[in-house]
């Protein structure tokens, strides 16, 4: 196995299993005795949950679209700083529940801020870094809110119109459809064997041709 760590992100709108994809993918990196930080977007350091809290939270419910974004940012420089790339650095590999992906679908497809505005901000906090592996699990919008309903009371982002949320699962596909070798879309709408059948498989695949 190469010593070089790698950086796996797992993408996708609420309630469409990122959670469960997270420890599947996890079990199977670390049953290659490869070391792995396990992390989440935003959030990840002290300061990116205390703005995780600011985004997700109700406090704030007329927040400005270019807030949100610049908010996002701030969190992701923090955590790269802090701890992505100290982790890379280590060898080790690095799981995470979103990234910018999740930037592209949510602020640029959902609110409808220019692509070229969050590409300008992409280089400047992440330079060249971009994650080696995204699994973006995929499923009827309806079906995932419905999902989302029974697990929790709804946060910021789940309290938008159902046409939000059908922009940001295109926004996602867009995103698969122009860089299918990094990102491998997963048919989360299915039951949870075969959904963790597929990201074993994977997640797997991945890790062999990184050796």
């Amino acid at each position: 196995m190469s010593g070089a760590g790698r950086f796996i992100t797992i993408e996708g709108i609420e309630g469409a299993g990122k959670s469960t994809c997270m420890q599947v993918a996890a079990e199977r990196i670390r049953a290659r005795g490869l070391g792995l930080l396990e992390t989440r977007e935003p959030g990840g350091t002290p300061l990116g949950e205390a703005l995780r809290e600011l985004l997700l939270g109700h406090r704030h419910e007329g927040m400005a679209d270019d807030t949100e974004l610049l908010l996002m940012f701030a969190a992701r420089a923090e955590h790269l700083r802090r701890r992505i790339e100290p982790a890379l650095a280590a060898g080790d590999w690095v799981l995470c529940d979103r990234f910018t992906d999740a930037t592209y679908a949510y602020q640029g497809a959902g609110r409808g801020i220019p692509e070229s505005r969050i590409a300008t901000l992409e280089q400047w906090v992440q330079g060249e870094l971009r994650p080696h592996l995204t699994l973006l699990m995929d499923l009827p919008v309806a079906q995932g809110l419905e999902r989302a309903g029974r697990r929790s009371a709804p946060d910021r982002f789940e309290r938008q119109a159902l046409d939000f949320f059908e922009r940001v699962r295109q926004g996602y596909l867009a995103i698969a459809g122009r860089e299918p070798q990094r990102v491998k879309v997963v048919d989360a709408s299915r039951d949870l064997e075969a959904v963790a059948a597929d990201i074993r498989r994977l997640v797997d695949d991945f890790i062999d041709q990184a050796s």
